[in-house]
Formats: structure tokens, C-alpha cells, sequence
């Protein structure tokens, strides 16, 4: 007997049994997708084991440990301070951004592990000539080049790997369901799938997920749900460097980040991010300055430049990379009106350098005052550096870890820092490093605009 048409809702995954112009779940238009839906009878079958029972959770054990490295620090310390076994982690980002570069170097860099690569868009001989070039040589490795969710399970149950890496979640289907590899009911079944198989057996999963035009995990927004880890590697192709950053991590915080350099031979880790992203700085030019965020627990320094340059036609433009657009909007408006800055007639052009993006209030002050020096096309001293929040009035507010983030700034050789006059706690400047208090933005201005 023909399975029933269903509809998925592309961005809940919840399922219909018949088509609505906006979905009943979560509200969205035009988000459901018809496709053949499965036998129940069949239906989670291939990951169905033995029935678990219910156990008091003072009899639970906590002695094993469950985190281990993987060999990179920056990885880890995304995740949280290692990877954990019997967790699931979902490894998204653009085409050719470098993850089955990154999960490769994890088979050559865990020692003790046997490890199964389970690649459904790669032949083995294409995985062993980019394993090669990249140096990875284990002898725990095994890899099986498979789309069929029942063969990979099989081989799962005989291999007995520590580690699984699929790549991609997106090739794998299961034979009862009628749709095609990638497709929503595909992704969610396979993935819930490999899923209960790793908390069964204990191991490691890394999966990786193709991305849509928008830069979202393509299927059913359940999918990251559905996974104990969403990591997202971020940056532009054209540049060396790489951002991985966590979405999702019931096992650790989501602020932290990871910076890695693409090089001929694989990713490298960029202990260090702040020298990094300041690198190929321009001294004594108008329209640049540097602040300190907080990623984390890590202070990271960025620079921030903006160009103002007189517009062509009648209305002015503005744009921003790095800086949320609204945020952007709502300083040049404070810069005009409480600053003084004239910004009518002039397009604005904000971006911030390295691919990060900054959504910490505290780069407002290093935002308006590149802005002031681009509109002004007065410098701003190579080795001073701002910290700060900016109100809609004007003032310059306080911000937190000051004294974390002053001890990066003085560690990298500035000489001054504009930080806010009022201040909570205690601020214990580096040697060296003069601080310059200030209220308002316009004192801000005239502080440090030569």
C-alpha cells in the first residue's frame, strides 16, 4: 500500500498531512515542502536496540571521564575543553570553508582512538590522497565510502569505533523512506538515527551538514535540535583564516571561538588571534581604531575602519560588515547629533578586519570614533586603542572584564586606551598603558583626533 503525502515544514520540521500557506507550528509562510512519508511501521527501526530502563540518578556514575582531546586546542576549547563521548556534533559552514579539512586532521592527531570516516561524497582514494597531503597517518583509521544508513550501521557495529565522522549527513538516506537523499524526512531520520546509536555505544559523532544560500544548516531547523553541538566555521575563502564558532553546546559555553590559518598542508591554530587580526595594520591613517572584545573568556582585539566620503547622489548610503547594520545606523545618528560630526551628504562604510563579528556593545566607542576620524580625515594614534559602551545621549558607559581587557591591550604594546570615566570596580591599568577617561562622545572626539 502507497504511503501518504505529508508536508515537513522547513523550518520546524513539524510534519501536516496537508498543505497550509503558513505552518501551524511555528508561524512561518511558505515553508512547507511535500514529500512521501514513511512507513510507521519501519520507521526508526534501524537504530532500535534494546530497551533502556529508568535508573535513580544518584546511581548514576560520573568517575569515567568523559571528555578527550582531539588534538587541536582551539577545537577544544569551542567545545568546551574537549570532545565528549557519546555526544553528537554538527560541524556546518560554506563549500571549500575547510571542515572535512578539519576533521581529517582530528583522525591524525587523536592517539588511542580507532576512528570510522564514513564519507558519502569522496571516494576512498580521493580521502587518501587529501589524507597525504595533510600528513595523517593512523592507524586506527577506517574508512568506509557508503550513502546506505543500514550499511553504515553495520559497519558501525562491527568496527566499534571510539570516533564516527559522517560527511555529509546530506548523501546518507535510509531505504524505507521513499524521498531522496538531502531530503527532510531523509536528514531527520538518519541523523536520529546515528544519533541514539551513539548514545547507545558511546561513541564520538562528528557530522557534517551543508549550509543553504542564507548560510543556515540546510533541512529541517529540528536537525540542530536534534544534536548535543552546532559548530559553524566561518570565513571567507578568498582570506587564510578561519573563525569556528560554536551555536549550540550542552556541554560547554557558546562564546568561545577558534581560529585556525589555511595552509597548504591543512589547518594551523592561531593561539594568539589578537596579533593575527592586527596584522598588516595601516599606521597613521584616518578612519581606523582598535578595541577589545571579549569572546569567551578571551580577550581578542580588533580593528575597526570606516571610510566617509562625500555621496554622489542624493541620498546617502550606508553599509556595514561585522557590526550588526542597525547598531551601525543607531551610533552615526548619536555621532551626529551629540557628537557634532556632520553626516549628511556622505556615504558611511563600516568593516571590521579578520571576518569577526562584533556584537558587544563595547566596540561602540572604537566604531564612532573611526567614523569621527574618516569624516574629519584626522588620525588617530597608531597605539591608542577604545573601550566602551555608547548611549543614545551621548554618554560613554561602563563595560565589563575592563581590567581582562586592558591587560590584552598593554600586552600588545598600546600606549593609551579611552575607556569610560565611570567605571564599575576597581580598574588596575598595565605598566605603561595611559588611560584616558572620558563622559561624552564628543570628549572622545577631541581626546584623541590630532
Amino acid at each position: 500500500m502507497k504511503s501518504k503525502t505529508k508536508f515537513y515544514c522547513t523550518d520546524c520540521g513539524n510534519e501536516t498531512g496537508k498543505w497550509f500557506g503558513q505552518c501551524p507550528s511555528c508561524g512561518a509562510w511558505n515553508t512547507l515542502v511535500e514529500a512521501e512519508a514513511e512507513n510507521p511501521k519501519t520507521r526508526g527501526t534501524v537504530a532500535a536496540g534494546r530497551r533502556s530502563l529508568p535508573t535513580p540518578i544518584n546511581e548514576l556514575s560520573t568517575e569515567e571521564e568523559l571528555r578527550f582531546s582531539t588534538g587541536l586546542g582551539e577545537l577544544d576549547r569551542v567545545l568546551g575543553g574537549g570532545a565528549v563521548r557519546g555526544s553528537v556534533v554538527l560541524v556546518g559552514g560554506a563549500p571549500g570553508i575547510g571542515k572535512s579539512t578539519l576533521l581529517l586532521q582530528i583522525c591524525g592527531l587523536v592517539s588511542g582512538e580507532r576512528i570510522l570516516y564514513v564519507t558519502g561524497e569522496e571516494s576512498t582514494r580521493q580521502l587518501k590522497m587529501r589524507a597525504q597531503r595533510l600528513g595523517v597517518e593512523s592507524g586506527g583509521l577506517y574508512v568506509l565510502a557508503e550513502t546506505r544508513l543500514d550499511d553504515i550501521i553495520t559497519s558501525i557495529t562491527d568496527v566499534k569505533p571510539d570516533i564516527v565522522i559522517i560527511d555529509s549527513v546530506q548523501t546518507i538516506y535510509n531505504g524505507d523512506i521513499t524521498s531522496g537523499p538531502g531530503s527532510i524526512s531523509q536528514v531527520k531520520d538518519c541523523t536520529m538515527a546515528i544519533m541514539q546509536l551513539a548514545k547507545g555505544q558511546g561513541f564520538t559523532c562528528f557530522v557534517v551538514g551543508h549550509v543553504n544560500k542564507e548560510g543556515a544548516i540546510a533541512g529541517p531547523k529540528v536537525l540542530e535540535h536534534m544534536v548535543d553541538c552546532v559548530l559553524y566555521f566561518e570565513g571567507d575563502r578568498a582570506m587564510s583564516y578561519r573563525i569556528l564558532r560554536a551555536a549550540k553546546n550542552r556541554f560547554g559555553s557558546t562564546n568561545e571561538i577558534g581560529v585556525f590559518e589555511m595552509a597548504d598542508n591543512g589547518l594551523k591554530e592561531v593561539p594568539n588571534p589578537s596579533e593575527m587580526l592586527l596584522s598588516g595594520r595601516p599606521m597613521n591613517s584616518p578612519g581606523t581604531c582598535v578595541t577589545c572584545v571579549i569572546e569567551g573568556t578571551r580577550p581578542v582585539l580588533a580593528e575597526i575602519q570606516a571610510l566617509v566620503s562625500p555621496s554622489g547622489y542624493s541620498g546617502s548610503r550606508r553599509n556595514s560588515n561585522g557590526i550588526d547594520h542597525n547598531r551601525a545606523m543607531l551610533l552615526i545618528a548619536v555621532l551626529e547629533k551629540r557628537g557634532g560630526v556632520s553626516m549628511q551628504n556622505s556615504d558611511t562604510y563600516i568593516n571590521v578586519i579578520g571576518g569577526l563579528e562584533l556584537d558587544e556593545p563595547a566596540a561602540d566607542l572604537a566604531t564612532v570614533l573611526a567614523i569621527a576620524s574618516s569624516a574629519y580625515d584626522r588620525v588617530i594614534d597608531c597605539h591608542t586603542a577604545a573601550i566602551g559602551e555608547v548611549g543614545l545621549t551621548g554618554e560613554i558607559r561602563s563595560v565589563n572584564a575592563i581590567n581582562q581587557r586592558l591587560s590584552e591591550v598593554g600586552r600588545l604594546g598600546f600606549t593609551k586606551c579611552v575607556i569610560p570615566s565611570h567605571m564599575r570596580g576597581d580598574v588596575a591599568a598595565p605598566a605603561g598603558l595611559e588611560l584616558i577617561r572620558v563622559r561624552t562622545v564628543r570628549e572622545a572626539i577631541l581626546a584623541v583626533l590630532k
